[in-house]
């Protein structure tokens, strides 16, 4: 990507784009006003690296950020309109968290999961519902289940559980060094041992009941990293006639990162403004201001179940009557009967 060197202030354009193919082969495309390049700076997982079982995943700040950051590196060299990626990319110290997945090979570790979240994590229905926190883990673990299985190919009897921890660089309970010095089995154990599981058993259900693959994310929170106006490129910069900006370093107004709703917004920006599309971009949904929408999501919480089918006392049950009753003479019963509630 290069800057028209007959550009002005008023006046941006991308002219070409010059490429290194995976063998190291080089080329380049020209571009005309008419060729329209979208531009994905930055990117949150450039040079994550992944451990195993026995391996830690790779911890090397000391690499130049890749992919991504390179790219836009390069670009916002030629105008100070593109940005300012180091503000990002620049201190991986501050911007690194670790992720781990933990497959469970048997039903050794199930019934500890089905302990905290109670339920069955097997159902295929919603299983943790959310992030499990744990709030005294020196890495400020946290852990989720999703609905099993989790990919097609996935046996039946496995489970395959996300953990991640915000501080990687602290010793563990358990386990007394930092995350990012740990093999798999290790970050398996310290998972086993925040849930409860009893401690002369940690060691054979993290060793030979689980596969626990750990990953290095140098800059998974760069995009939360302190910044100014100006440190990420608008959408379509001011004078650019042929390129856009796109992602979650891109600057859109009304709107919040580390959602795939940004993403999407950004990548509507940039089409309705360079092709000259007479169109909105949608506002963010808000959801938290619908009644409807609550009264949706307090069911799906339940796994489609109505609060009427609740476990409820005689005295409960009398009451949640009588309300519904009360009701009777207006729409809401008509709301809830169409959301699932009752």
């Amino acid at each position: 990507f290069v800057r028209n060197p007959y550009s002005s202030p008023t006046k941006k354009m991308a002219t070409r784009i010059d490429l290194t193919e995976a063998d190291g082969t080089a080329r380049s495309i020209d571009l005309g006003e008419s060729d329209l390049v979208f531009i994905t700076n930055g990117g949150c997982v450039e040079n994550s690296s992944m451990g195993s079982q026995t391996e830690p995943a790779a911890w090397t700040p000391e690499i130049k950020p890749g992919g991504g950051w390179d790219m836009w590196r390069r670009i916002a060299k030629q105008d100070p309109s593109f940005g300012h990626p180091d503000v990002f990319c620049g201190d991986p110290e501050h911007s690194k968290w670790m992720s781990a997945t933990v497959t469970t090979l048997d039903m050794e570790i199930p019934p500890y999961i089905q302990k905290i979240c109670k339920r069955d994590p097997f159902t295929g229905h919603v299983v943790t519902g959310g992030i499990v926190t744990v709030e005294d883990s020196n890495w400020l673990m946290s852990w989720t289940l999703n609905r099993q299985q989790q990919f097609r190919d996935q046996p039946k009897g496995q489970l395959c559980v996300w953990v991640y921890g915000l501080f990687p660089d602290k010793p563990g309970n358990y386990v007394k060094k930092p995350m990012q010095e740990c093999t798999g089995e290790e970050i398996c154990e310290e998972w086993l041992y925040h849930m409860g599981v009893p401690v002369e058993k940690i060691e054979d259900l993290a060793k030979n009941h689980a596969n626990t693959v750990p990953v290095m994310m140098p800059y998974i929170d760069a995009f939360f990293m302190p910044r100014s106006a100006g440190d990420r490129p608008d959408v379509v910069p001011d004078g650019a006639v042929n390129f856009a900006f796109l992602g979650q370093f891109a600057e859109t107004p009304r709107d919040t990162i580390f959602t795939t709703e940004y993403s999407m917004r950004t990548g509507m920006e940039a089409v309705y403004t360079l092709c000259d599309v007479d169109r909105g971009v949608p506002e963010v949904w808000g959801s938290v201001y619908d009644v409807r929408n609550l009264l949706n999501a307090t069911v799906m919480l339940r796994d489609g179940k109505p609060i009427t089918d609740m476990k409820l006392n005689p005295i409960e049950k009398t009451v949640l009557k009588q309300i519904l009753k009360k009701l009777d003479s207006t729409d809401i019963p008509m709301l809830l009967k169409e959301y699932g509630v009752i």
